[in-house]
């Protein structure tokens, strides 16, 4: 059965949303988490079902738990986070790929790179006036000129993870 998503502006609820990012660290040893503790977004479905929107990253309240770590991803090695404080994934189109599946198609934004992303992800707790989209994809942080190879440190992928909570907005 598929769900249906109402037409309209739809608002991120930021406190029911999470973005966390995972990357192995330490010759693979560690695996560093982090949470955003600042998200937000909107979002647009029309008459004919497309769907389209942006997710916000405050890249300055990403929290590891490990404050002079969060420091360093903060500063102009990482995100550089006084130059370019926010990371963006502007979706451009979305379609539904399975009863609760969508695929969304658009542009990420990290350290004023953007790069262009597919990602897949799921619907759920669908109701009038809210919804959910969880996901899970990679990212290769060197496309975005984001840390340096030294030594003791993975390259290549993070792995970004999101609950996005999406209320519809009055009107």
């Amino acid at each position: 059965m598929t769900v249906a998503v109402r037409t309209g502006t739809w608002q991120l609820d930021p406190a029911a949303s999470r973005v966390g990012i995972s990357h192995r660290g330490m010759w693979g040893l560690i695996t560093v988490r982090g949470a955003f503790a600042t998200v937000g977004g909107r979002g647009e479905v029309t008459a004919d079902g497309a769907a389209a929107g942006v997710v916000t990253l405050d890249a300055a309240s990403l929290d590891t738990g490990h404050a002079k770590r969060d420091g360093h991803l903060r500063g102009a090695g990482f995100f550089d986070a006084e130059h370019h404080p926010e990371i963006t994934l502007a979706v451009d189109g979305a379609e539904r790929t399975g009863d609760d599946t969508v695929r969304a198609a658009g542009r990420l934004t990290v350290r004023g790179v953007s790069r262009p992303i597919t990602v897949s992800a799921t619907l759920a707790d669908v109701a009038d006036d809210a919804l959910t989209l969880t996901t899970e994809f990679t990212v290769d942080r060197a496309e975005f000129g984001v840390g340096r190879k030294q030594l003791g440190m993975m390259p290549g992928l993070t792995t970004v993870t999101a609950t996005l909570r999406f209320t519809r907005a009055a009107g």
